[in-house]
C-alpha cells in the first residue's frame, strides 16, 4: 500500500530516514515529467466550502484561485516522486502567478497538467517553477506558475531578483485570522503541511508557532478585490513574512493603470506578508 502523500512528503525531512534509498533527495536536475488530472468536475458544494474559508461570495463560477486547489495534488505528487530532487517539506513558496483567461463555471469539467522547470541559482539556494495549465476541452482557461525555493548555499552572482511589485501605503481593513485557519484551509485544499496545523507541528519544523498558508492569504486578498476584477485577469503575488496564528493582517489596495496593486501587512509595524498586483488581460 502506498504511503499517505503527506507522510511521503515529510519523510525526507526526518534525520536518518532521509538517507534511505527511495527517500533521499539528490538535489540534482528536475525530472522530465508531466502530471495530469483529467476531467475534474467543478462542484458547487466544494467551491462553496472553499469560498467560505477564503472570503468569496457564492457565485455560479469558481473564484480565480480555486483551480490551484484542484492542481495541488499534482504539486504533491511531483514533489514526493522519488525522482524529484528536493523535499516537499521545507521548500519555500516564494511567488505565485495566476492567469484566468475566463471564469470556469460550476458544473464544468477541467483538465489540469503540471510540469516543473527553470531550476536556477538564487541568492538563498535553488529556485524552480511549477507550471500548471487548466483546460476545458481544447480551450486553455487558467494557468499558474508557483515559484519555490530550497534554502541552501546561495549564489550572489546569479541571484533571482523575483517579481518587481510595488510596496503601497494604502491602509484598509485589519483582518483577524483565527488560530485554526491552517486546518480549515487544509481541509478544503488538501495542503496539510505541518507548519500550518498546530504550534507543536510547526515547532518541529523550526517555526515558533504555526503559520497561515500563502495561498490562503492570496485568495483572501483576491476575495477583497473580486468585484473590481475583470473576467480575464492576471494576479501576481510575492510571499514575504509569514502570518503567525492566530494573528492580524491589514489589507490595502491602490488602483494602477492596468488593475490594482495590493498588500497584506503586519498592522503593528507595517512588515509585509504579501505584495501583489492584478492586471486586466
Amino acid at each position: 500500500m502506498a504511503l499517505p502523500v503527506m507522510l511521503k512528503a515529510a519523510l525526507p525531512a526526518v534525520p536518518g530516514v532521509n538517507q534511505l534509498p527511495g527517500i533521499k533527495k539528490s538535489g540534482g536536475a528536475l525530472p522530465d515529467l508531466t502530471l495530469s488530472r483529467n476531467d475534474v468536475l467543478v462542484e458547487r458544494s466544494a467551491v462553496e466550502r472553499y469560498a467560505a474559508v477564503c472570503g468569496f461570495p457564492n457565485r455560479d463560477v469558481a473564484p480565480v484561485p480555486y483551480l490551484h486547489m484542484l492542481a495541488f495534488p499534482l504539486h504533491l505528487q511531483l514533489m514526493t516522486d522519488a525522482r524529484f530532487p528536493f523535499p516537499a517539506i521545507g521548500s519555500v513558496h516564494l511567488e505565485n502567478t495566476i492567469v484566468q483567461h475566463r471564469p470556469v463555471a460550476i458544473g464544468e469539467t477541467v483538465s489540469l497538467s503540471l510540469r516543473a522547470d527553470n531550476l536556477r541559482a538564487s541568492t538563498k539556494g535553488r529556485a524552480w517553477d511549477m507550471n500548471v495549465t487548466g483546460t476545458v476541452g481544447d480551450e486553455v482557461v487558467w494557468e499558474s506558475v508557483s515559484t519555490y525555493l530550497r534554502v541552501g548555499k546561495g549564489d550572489k552572482d546569479n541571484g533571482d531578483p523575483g517579481m518587481s511589485l510595488n510596496a503601497i501605503t494604502a491602509k484598509g481593513p485589519v483582518w483577524s485570522i483565527p488560530e485554526n485557519i491552517g486546518r480549515t484551509y487544509g481541509a478544503v485544499s488538501g495542503d496539510r503541511n505541518p507548519i500550518h496545523l498546530y504550534p507543536l507541528t510547526a515547532k518541529a519544523l523550526g517555526f515558533p508557532r504555526h503559520i497561515a498558508h500563502g495561498m490562503w492569504s492570496k485568495a483572501r486578498c483576491i476575495a477583497a478585490l473580486e468585484n473590481r476584477l475583470p473576467d480575464a485577469v492576471k494576479v501576481e503575488v510575492a510571499f514575504k513574512k509569514p502570518i503567525f496564528l492566530p494573528g492580524k493582517a491589514q489589507f490595502g489596495a491602490e488602483a494602477n493603470a492596468t488593475g490594482w496593486d495590493f498588500t497584506l501587512v503586519n498592522p503593528k509595524n507595517g512588515a509585509p506578508h504579501l505584495l501583489g498586483r492584478t492586471t486586466a488581460l
